[in-house]
């Protein structure tokens, strides 16, 4: 067991699209969108931390195979109480890139809640309301050096 052997591929343009959702508190919101948040600008950290953890994705998942990313993206949508969250990833390489796509929307999602999390937090110190959720990769493809 191991690493699957991909010696014989050739290598394409590999696309990757991952999404997920975190859904806060309407004033936690309010707060993201005033830049009042007390650890800073919530989508541009967010934005970094994923794009580390998509370059990072072999060293966290044991089987992934390090690959030379191109090309990473991130869209944040709002809508009400949720922040949607997008990764796309593209690289030229033998293996795709949807395991880095989806790394980079979990860590994404986990960073908006560490920097809101004070806000979240009820009396108790519980997160009734926060949650992650429908974390999925919305499009793999490959690319063949014909366009196909």
């Amino acid at each position: 067991m191991g690493m699957v052997d991909i010696t014989n591929k050739e290598p394409v343009l590999r696309i990757a699209r991952a999404r997920g959702t975190i859904v806060l508190k309407s004033t936690t919101i309010d707060v993201i969108k005033s830049g009042a948040v007390k650890k800073g600008d919530v989508f541009e950290t967010a934005k970094i931390a994923a794009l580390l953890a998509v370059k990072k994705t072999p060293e966290l998942i044991p089987h992934c195979h390090p690959i030379p990313i191109e090309a990473v993206n991130f869209n944040y949508k709002v809508h009400g109480n949720r922040i949607d969250v997008e990764c796309e990833v593209k690289a030229h390489y033998k293996t795709g890139v949807e395991m880095e796509a989806i790394t980079g929307v979990s860590v994404a999602l986990l960073t908006i809640w560490d920097m809101v999390k004070y806000l979240e937090k009820d009396e108790n110190g519980q997160y009734p309301m926060t949650q992650i959720k429908d974390i999925e990769v919305v499009e793999k493809k490959k690319v063949s050096h014909d366009g196909a």
